[in-house]
């Protein structure tokens, strides 16, 4: 199946309307990404494609205890389509590796 880079733009700027609307957000925060594994992923090419990339990677547990891959940019300005830029680089950078994007945030 091919991925829809569409769509996730899509959810991604739809997102970032509702998170920041009337919000006074930073001019800059660091982003985190986060990637879920599908059955036979494979963790250690996708964080070194990532680190590659710029990015911080971290395996991460959710609520549940399972495992997700965290890939974060530092210091990035805070804006939609700085978001989706990072988020579509990081996301054709796992998806060869058995991973799929699971959504984004920020720390300011």
């Amino acid at each position: 199946m091919t991925h829809d880079f569409a769509a996730q733009r899509r959810d991604t700027y739809a997102a970032w309307d509702d998170v920041s609307g009337g919000a006074d957000l930073p001019d800059a925060a660091d982003i985190d990404y986060a990637f879920v594994p599908e059955e036979g992923a494979d963790w250690d090419a996708a964080e070194a494609a990532l680190s590659e990339a710029g990015y911080d990677c971290a395996r991460t547990p959710d609520e549940d205890g399972t495992d997700y891959l965290a890939a974060s940019l530092p210091d990035q300005p805070l804006t939609a389509m700085a978001i989706w830029l990072g988020e579509e680089t990081a996301t054709r950078a796992v998806l060869p590796h058995g991973f799929k994007p699971d959504g984004w945030g920020f720390m300011g």
